[in-house]
């Protein structure tokens, strides 16, 4: 038999097996209809229509969608709505989570049979949503596991683009959780005070020998704003004060904002800037050979820093209690100085005035 016959005879059963099956096909087509249309409906359901937005009902859904999705379609489109809707139900750190949605997929039909197909991203975009959600997973800080290997294994196969990824995060994730100095507990504390006080020390771990204190406003005379207050001080910054007892003013700086994981906290200064310091001759020499007095680690270029507050509010009556208190507490010479307010937008202001 010829290589021309050969191909026409295969093209010809081709056709007739394709009429056949597409004859069958439209003598049933009404048959799963009510499957089909269950299942898209399911697999559009809009995350924000549920009222009770919390961890079982999210799991509830993935599981309706393993056992009512009869074809198994439209993963991906649920999976990416899935992604978008877990910080509305609060379970964007939860790795049993990110397990469950990732076991949506069917396993071993993405799997790529020749080195072509591993290379050139075998079934791309079932392969880049589960890409996605590993890169969120990363986002949110939460390391995976070797259940979850495995269940990315089972589904791409060992040349996978997803488990390349996840095998990256494996390997990288561990170095980065214990490279920071300053740990911080997980989960972090809700209560805002605790957090300020977080702040302020890692702040302050510059000099050793710092203090952190708690304050209450309303210890203080005529106070508007009764709200508490975390100030950091040094001895060292307790003797700078009495080199700018004479000053012509010395500046309360901010809110500058420190970020410890996902919580915001706005940090006041109390600050001498550079051209006073120069102007009083306190400042020190920049020359290499010249000989004087050691400048310590509160004596930056851009300014010297007297102590670092953080308040409840960040209101200006809170950071003028603070002053207060900080006179009561012995410094006698910020009652002669001259103390002006550098403030910056904060941001919920900022908020604010971008909003239509």
């Amino acid at each position: 038999m010829s290589l021309l016959h050969l191909r026409r005879t295969v093209q010809r059963l081709f056709i007739t097996n394709k009429y056949r099956y597409s004859t069958e096909a439209g003598k049933k087509e009404k048959a799963p209809e009510e499957d089909v249309t269950a299942e898209k409906s399911l697999t559009h359901v809009t995350f924000e229509s549920v009222e009770e937005k919390n961890r079982q009902t999210y799991l509830q859904l993935i599981q309706a969608f393993h056992t009512q999705s009869r074809y198994r379609k439209n993963y991906v489109e649920f999976i990416t709505a899935a992604l978008k809707n877990m910080k509305h139900y609060g379970v964007h750190q939860d790795l049993q989570v990110y397990k469950a949605l990732s076991d949506v997929m069917p396993k071993g039909k993405f799997i790529p049979q020749n080195l072509i197909q591993s290379e050139f991203m075998h079934y791309p975009k079932q392969q880049q949503v589960q890409i996605d959600l590993l890169e969120q997973m990363e986002d949110n800080g939460v390391m995976p596991d070797v259940e979850m290997e495995a269940i990315l294994v089972n589904t791409f196969g060992k040349r996978g683009h997803p488990v390349r990824k996840l095998r990256r995060m494996l390997y990288w994730m561990p170095k980065f959780k214990n490279l920071s100095p300053w740990p911080l507990p997980k989960p972090m504390p809700n209560d805002d005070l605790e957090i300020a006080k977080l702040a302020v020390q890692r702040i302050m771990t510059v000099d050793l020998q710092a203090t952190v204190e708690v304050f209450e406003t309303k210890d203080v005379e005529n106070v508007l704003d009764e709200t508490w207050i975390v100030s950091g001080q040094t001895p060292t910054q307790k003797e700078l004060i009495k080199h700018y007892r004479n000053a012509k003013a010395i500046y309360i700086e901010g809110p500058f904002y420190i970020w410890l994981r996902n919580k915001c906290v706005n940090v006041e200064t109390l600050e001498v800037p550079p051209a006073i310091s120069s102007s009083m001759g306190i400042g020190v020499s920049r020359r290499k050979n010249d000989v004087g007095r050691v400048r310590s680690v509160h004596e930056q270029n851009d300014g010297t820093i007297l102590a670092v507050c953080v308040t409840g509010t960040c209101s200006k009556d809170s950071l003028l209690s603070w002053i207060r208190i900080l006179q009561n507490e012995g410094y006698d010479d910020l009652a002669n100085i001259p103390i002006l307010f550098k403030f910056q937008p904060t941001k919920r202001e900022l908020v604010a005035q971008t909003s239509p």
